[in-house]
């Protein structure tokens, strides 16, 4: 737990303590003990609502909290110290709710962002491997990057092998990469262990420069403003004008303190976070992760969204799409033979392969002899047969004719027997997560992706965007977001899940990435994390974000017509500042209570 957070809680538990205490003091007729122990917690509220109104000043906000240092003051003065004590209650438990509520979203993301590579293997000189912290690599330094393992550092390749560069480029087919041709930090290793030369120092490399990117992008994007701060820029005056009407026309200054006290905006200050806390809460259990208020609130008045191709409308991983034999061969037979010679590869095409064999329930055979050459394929013996699976060579037959991003041969004793296509396929969802965008007000949907512009746009026609962009390197991303930033009224979304999305993402009024998957400064930057691997949970969760608005919008009101009951009775003299505050008391327990009822989220089809 953060100082920031414990401080909140010290602070509750303090003010909880001081208005027990006095009210224990005062049934035992210890008047003096009674108010010093009610002007302790006076004084946390008043220091409270000074740090909350400054702050929200700062960021250009009229803080919800203005009537409290109003109220806390005025009782003061007036020797109300019971009422600014229960106020001070008020004010210490909804900051304590919003800080509970940052702190329970961040406790469900540490495991999300803990992927970034934190250290590099190190060949020393004598062929030694130890394990050294990012920054104490230097350039010409040996690495091993181990299968699986994201590449630390840029670097010459020393040794060949074949990466997944989607999290950088967008780009789902794995890419062959040649000894002396450079590999950027990021990418994740997909094939066997390989080496690399450092060409650049942990801090000037890709990953690195694409973090900053995201900090830079951070620091110029607006803040929230809290949906409490906007009903106060009009309940704050009325208030302030009520009370100074109750004084002119009663001449009595405790009538206006009365007003003020039955003014305290403790709907305001306690109502919304629990709604804010509940909409939160039930976004997590399906699906998605807001990690504040504010990402929240905005996430309810969507109106353009920026989704990002791979990994997010597609699955973002070569699968099979399309397969063809030649004429005389049996289909099984072949998809058995390849499937048994590419278990000895770790590589995710023969990963592919061996998964769609077993999908059949066709019984696979240890291979032999097996060699593999890397970026071009794998042969061996299975059984008596030669088989060979990689790129295919020369002219292909018209029956091995398939229009796929990649074309995996298998030749049997020397003949070409099958061609099988791969591709990243569309989501099921990914249809109906559009649509269900246009039901819920949003009002532009564009595919902004790095991948070509020849799958992006088909990509973007079947799920029936409004706008593509294809090619885009992390920059053109930002700028296009700039763009929809400027001209829209509402929030604009950006989504995605690699380093690449990263930018957009934390200069985006809402991020929304995909973590199941995605790459630690994706997860990083966005304020929302989609921690199930289905891009549907972002129509669930801006559902979601408009039903509990709503509900916080009527809880406040709800609160807020009682509360104007309450100040017109102060201000003909019916209750005090003290009656007025117990009876804040009651108004909160009904605004909170219809806060914590539950809204209808939307029903999800994949059709």
């Amino acid at each position: 737990m953060s100082k920031a957070f414990r401080n909140n809680y010290l602070l509750l538990g303090i003010s909880i303590l001081s208005l027990v205490a006095g009210l224990i003091l005062a049934a035992q007729k210890q008047e003096a003990a009674s108010v010093f122990s009610y002007a302790v917690g006076a004084a946390i509220g008043l220091g409270l609502s000074i740090l909350l109104l400054i702050r929200a000043l700062k960021n250009g906000e009229f803080g919800s909290d203005v009537l409290a240092l109003i109220s806390i003051t005025a009782t003061a003065l007036t020797n109300e110290w019971l009422a600014a004590s229960v106020i001070t209650v008020m004010l210490a438990t909804g900051r304590a709710l919003e800080r509970w509520a940052e702190g329970r979203a961040r406790k469900q993301l540490e495991a999300l962002l803990k992927r970034a590579p934190q250290f590099a293997h190190l060949i020393d000189s004598d062929g030694q491997i130890r394990d050294v912290a990012l920054n104490q690599v230097a350039i010409g330094d040996r690495l091993l990057v181990r299968s699986g393992e994201v590449v630390p550092i840029d670097g010459t390749m020393l040794t060949s092998g074949s990466f997944d560069q989607s999290a950088l480029t967008g780009e789902p087919i794995p890419v062959f990469i040649a000894p002396g041709e450079m590999v950027q930090s990021g990418v994740l290793n997909s094939d066997n262990q390989v080496e690399i030369s450092a060409s650049c120092t942990a801090e000037n490399s890709t990953y690195a420069n694409l973090i900053r990117l995201v900090e830079q992008a951070q620091a110029s994007s607006a803040h929230g403003v809290r949906l409490a701060n906007k009903w106060a820029v009009r309940f704050v005056p009325f208030a302030i004008l009520l009370a100074l009407a109750a004084w002119m026309i009663s001449g009595q200054v405790s009538t206006a303190v009365a007003v003020i006290v039955a003014a305290t905006p403790c709907p305001l200050i306690l109502a919304v976070p629990v709604a804010i806390i509940a909409g939160m809460s039930r976004a997590a259990a399906n699906g998605a992760i807001v990690k504040g208020g504010a990402a929240l609130e905005a996430l309810a008045r969507t109106e353009t969204v920026l989704l990002d191709k791979t990994g997010t409308l597609t699955h973002g991983g070569p699968q099979i799409s399309k397969m063809a034999y030649e004429p005389v061969a049996d289909p099984d037979r072949v998809l058995m033979l390849a499937a048994s010679l590419d278990q000895s590869s770790p590589h995710v095409v023969a990963n592919a392969l061996v998964t769609e064999a077993k999908r059949r329930g066709l019984v696979l055979k240890q291979a032999t002899e097996v060699v593999e050459n890397h970026g071009v394929g794998l042969s061996g013996l299975v059984g008596e047969r030669q088989v060979k699976v990689g790129q295919p060579e020369g002219e292909l037959p018209e029956w091995a004719h398939l229009d796929s991003a990649l074309l995996v041969a298998i030749t049997i004793d020397g003949s070409l027997a099958g061609v099988i296509g791969l591709d990243d396929p569309l989501r099921d969802e990914a249809k109906g997560m559009v649509r269900a965008l246009r039901e819920l007000g949003v009002r532009r949907v564009l595919l902004v992706s790095g991948d070509r512009k020849r799958t992006a746009d088909s990509v973007g026609l079947e799920v029936g965007v409004d706008q593509v962009f294809a090619d885009c390197k992390p920059e053109q991303k930002l700028q296009i977001l700039t763009d929809e930033m400027r001209s829209a009224k509402g929030t604009v979304i950006a989504v995605g899940d690699g380093i690449n999305d990263a930018p957009a993402l934390a200069a985006a009024t809402v991020g929304v990435a995909m973590g199941a998957r995605g790459a630690t400064a994706a997860s990083e930057a966005a304020d929302v994390v989609i921690v199930e691997d289905s891009i549907k949970h972002l129509a669930i969760a801006i559902s979601i974000a408009k039903g509990t608005r709503a509900r916080a919008l009527q809880a406040a009101g709800i609160g807020m017509s009682l509360a104007m009951l309450s100040m017109f009775g102060a201000a003909f003299g019916f209750i005090g500042a003290t009656e007025a505050a117990v009876i804040q008391e009651f108004i909160d327990m009904a605004a909170i209570l219809w806060a914590l009822v539950p809204t209808r989220i939307m029903r999800y089809s994949n059709n």
